[in-house]
């Protein structure tokens, strides 16, 4: 897969070796992922909870409650087959959410029997939605299992650093099969999934300018600014003796990064006639070590932790999407971050009280593909094969004495039942209440500033959303990552777009006031707090209703701090009776299921839920 440690170049023709930082090793089973040991059980029954707690929230699936059970208020019953009904105990929640007790499902706590007994019935599923899907959970649960052998007490985890805590997490908190990754063998998983916890090395090609374009801020305005500051000489050296060596003119070629993977599965066979007509060259490696964070396509620098974070395409389908890099948008990439970044640098709010993060995609090279690209209807994962993006890094951003952790770590809770939350509350000294106040002023106020004054949301979900602590665990800022991404804006138009370029207009997205604010609600509320919220309650003994009622006091406080700006507070209204239930898992079990596209799917709507933050 990447470059041959002999000669730490790749020709195109073969599988090169492994230049990871130990020897390359044959592949072998994952490790305690042998079905029947106690963790893969363990994870069996959490997976099994999680799909009745998440299948339940979306409607999806409709327990009834179980009058026979000691305790009917909390104990469910749910009817498969005429002779097959599951019970479990179950606590309710805000924004119709349901927390499944895993040890209280009977008759089995086997999520594969769960599907092979519900598939066609209350689940209503196709065939072949049903045969993916088990692949997707067999998937999860074989990750969740390595995961659960290693993992670490909450104390430890809070003593890591921002990458190394990465590869401790468990994935999305909502989406049931979070890490499917269709795709990937055993093998590629345990080199190139975050939970591997491996710095490896990746291997560069050289893309013909004829099909590669590259994009920049202003201070990277020419691609030589980019790779002086990201290679060594003696690399950048090696790279153009390369090129030249094929009897090409470095000048006419562009740099990037290529997945081993990636370059293994799709660019060596489908780029094939760009590799035989030396439009595309391999190059060595540029010797750096990177670790692939939670999106697995994202890397993080760990020979030089102030580089440039790469994200890279990877044609497999894991969460919804397949994750490649959408070419429209990663070519607008930094002139995005441009116009963010200048809304915040002449926000003095923005910029001196929040003082918000935004890790720009500084530059950007796009290779297209010569038939795919230029055919309508092809499925989108063949429009996103081959590019790469260069993210600011989070180091630099941090003042002396302040950590960094995703929002998603917060909840993380270790095998003793400890939550990640509550080992930083305790590290703090800080009393729970005062320290969710202070998480709350953190994450708030610039979300909202963006969404009131300038039509513009971020999609904050725990992965993107990063909380930044000072020396003693306490939250004081936001930072926000992969936003070029997530960002949306106002279909309405507000006059603070008028700053906004047209190469930025024509590429982001739109919507309707009403629906903008759903991505706070969804990424944030809906995504990470409603499942902070009852591990608050339980391991904090902070009531959920307090919990929201502080949410709400971060909100009101913002209103009261700018009253002038009443009418968007009106426009983007947070605090409705009810709100759209979005859906994740429906639209993989019913709208979408497995098959190609032309476009990327969307979250599914159905229904509404109760908002927690309004006051009748």
């Amino acid at each position: 897969m990447s470059p041959s440690p002999r000669s730490e170049q790749f020709d195109g023709r073969s599988r090169p070796s492994d230049t990871s930082a130990r020897p390359a090793r044959p592949a072998r089973p994952a490790r305690a992922g042998r079905p029947g040991g106690p963790e893969w059980s363990l994870a069996g029954a959490r997976l099994l909870a999680k799909m009745l707690g998440e299948l339940s929230y979306e409607g999806v699936l409709t327990p009834e409650p179980d009058d026979a059970a000691e305790a009917p208020a909390t104990a469910y019953r749910l009817s498969l087959t005429d002779d097959v009904t599951y019970r479990f105990r179950a606590r309710r929640s805000a924004y119709g959410h349901w927390t499944v007790d895993p040890d209280s499902v009977t008759p089995s706590q086997d999520p594969l029997r769960f599907l092979a007994l519900a598939h066609d019935t209350v689940l209503g599923l196709s065939g072949d939605t049903t045969g993916h899907l088990a692949r997707e959970l067999l998937a999860t649960l074989s990750a969740d299992t390595r995961l659960r052998a290693s993992a670490l007490s909450a104390a430890h985890l809070a003593d890591l650093d921002y990458a190394a805590l990465e590869g401790h997490q468990t994935g999305h908190p909502w989406l049931i099969a979070n890490k499917g990754r269709l795709g990937f063998s055993a093998s590629d998983t345990d080199r190139w999934a975050p939970e591997a916890r491996t710095p490896r090395r990746l291997p560069w090609i050289a893309a013909h300018r004829s099909l590669a374009h590259y994009r920049a801020v202003p201070a990277l305005a020419t691609p030589d600014l980019l790779y002086a500051e990201e290679l060594a000489p003696g690399t950048r050296a090696a790279f153009a003796r390369t090129v030249a060596d094929h009897g090409r003119d470095p000048a006419d070629y562009l740099w990037l990064p290529v997945h081993p993977w990636q370059w293994d599965e799709t660019v060596a066979p489908l780029f094939a006639p760009c590799l035989a007509d030396g439009s595309i060259i391999p190059l060595p490696t540029d010797n750096d070590l990177r670790l692939p964070q939670q999106s697995v396509r994202t890397f993080l620098n760990t020979s030089r932790p102030h580089a440039r974070t790469v994200k890279l395409p990877l044609s497999i389908l894991n969460t919804l999407v397949w994750r490649g890099l959408p070419t429209e948008r990663t070519l607008a990439a930094p002139a995005v971050t441009a116009w963010v970044h200048s809304l915040r640098d002449s926000d003095d709010f923005l910029r001196d009280e929040t003082r918000v993060i935004l890790l720009g995609e500084t530059a950007s090279v796009t290779v297209e593909h010569p038939l795919y690209d230029r055919v309508p209807g092809v499925p989108y994962q063949y429009k996103e094969l081959l590019g790469c993006i260069w993210r600011e890094p989070l180091g630099p951003a941090l003042a002396p004495g302040e950590r960094a952790r995703t929002l998603a770590a917060l909840l993380h809770t270790d095998p003793a039942g400890r939550s990640f939350t509550a080992e930083l509350v305790h590290r703090s000294g800080l009393a729970p209440a005062d320290w969710l106040s202070r998480l709350f002023a953190a994450l708030l106020p610039p979300l909202l500033r963006f969404l009131y004054r300038y039509g513009t949301v971020f999609s904050p979900h725990g992965e993107n959303a990063i909380v930044v602590f000072d020396e003693n665990d306490v939250p004081t800022r936001l930072a926000v990552k992969d936003f070029v991404d997530d960002i949306n804006i106002s279909a309405v138009p507000l006059p603070e777009h008028a700053s906004m370029p047209d190469d930025v207009r024509a590429v982001l997205l739109t919507e309707p006031p009403g629906f903008l604010t759903q991505f706070i609600h969804s990424g944030l509320f809906v995504g990470v707090f409603r499942y902070l919220a009852p591990l608050c309650e339980e391991q904090l003994g902070v009531p959920e209703a307090a919990f929201w009622s502080l949410v709400r006091t971060e909100i009101m406080r913002h209103h009261e701090r700018f009253p002038r700006m009443k009418d968007r507070y009106e426009t983007f209204d947070l605090l409705t009776p009810r709100i759209e239930r979005l859906c994740l898992n429906r639209n993989r079990l019913h709208l979408d299921g497995y098959r190609d596209r032309p476009e990327r799917p969307h979250a599914a709507v159905h229904g509404t839920v109760p908002n927690p933050l309004h006051i009748p």
